[in-house]
């Protein structure tokens, strides 16, 4: 197997290089790469067959998923970083699996051979591009997620039901998180906002600060300020005022476009 492992920590990059040999001692270590930069160059210029790619997201110079803005890179992608607020994000792409640092060498086993299944599925794979779609598309099966449709919510002795679709935003108060109805009901749930962002749809939440995840019919109107800072209006009204997050910013434009 050849790989390519895509991280800006150098001791980082040579331990993972160690798990994989660990792993199976014929891997081989095409190129250990630390920025966008010279990824794109690097996957522009090599003719060398890549089978797997390992890819930190925070990179010297970028995040990673720039690599894929400006190459034609179908070869698939194991993530790896110290952040989990890129999860839905990194399943967008070629991605196969989403290991957090520092790796642990069980899970780091277990998304190579998930990686295996995948290839096994549609027999002997090779490097012709109906091949490398076929895998990817494969990839995009095993990734479909059947998201939360209903929240039940205890208030003391009562236990209610509510479905997400009449959910207008999630918020963090007071490391409380709190659902709003979009008829205005507030109530506590048993999640955190990160966890919520992966149980929900992304083509209807989208989490736009550390404290809002908000509905996408729930915005009633978008303010730009100076700097092309973002208020959002919402509906209900929520009693703090909703600002879009200035690393997320490019990201919620594009979700809005969707």
């Amino acid at each position: 197997m050849n790989v390519v492992i895509i991280e800006d920590e150098n001791l980082t990059a040579k331990r993972l290089e160690s798990l994989l040999h660990k792993y199976d001692s014929a891997i081989t270590v095409l190129a250990r790469i630390p920025s966008v930069a010279e990824a794109v160059s690097w996957f522009d210029e090599s003719n060398s067959p890549v089978d797997l790619i390992f890819m930190d997201i925070h990179l010297e110079d970028d995040l990673g998923f720039r690599i894929f803005e400006q190459t034609q890179l179908t070869t698939p992608v194991i993530f790896t970083t110290a952040y989990d607020e890129y999860m839905i994000q990194a399943f967008k792409v070629n991605s196969i699996d989403y290991l957090l640092k520092p790796i642990n060498y069980d899970e780091l086993v277990a998304a190579i051979e998930k990686y295996k299944a995948l290839k096994k599925q549609f027999g002997q794979a090779t490097s012709t591009s109906h091949d490398l779609e076929t895998l990817l598309n494969l990839i995009g099966k095993s990734k479909q997620t059947d998201y939360k449709e209903r929240f039940m919510i205890t208030v003391g002795t009562k236990i209610r039901s509510i479905e997400t679709g009449d959910i207008a935003y999630f918020y963090l108060e007071e490391k409380v998180v709190f659902l709003v109805t979009k008829d205005g009901l507030t109530l506590p749930v048993d999640y955190s906002l990160d966890k919520l962002t992966q149980v929900l749809n992304p083509r209807r939440f989208f989490r736009i600060s550390r404290q809002f995840l908000v509905s996408l019919s729930a915005i009633q109107t978008i303010h730009t300020f100076s700097a092309g800072k973002l208020k959002l209006d919402m509906t209900p009204k929520s009693r703090q005022e909703v600002f879009v997050s200035g690393d997320r910013m490019t990201e919620f434009k594009e979700w809005l476009g969707k």
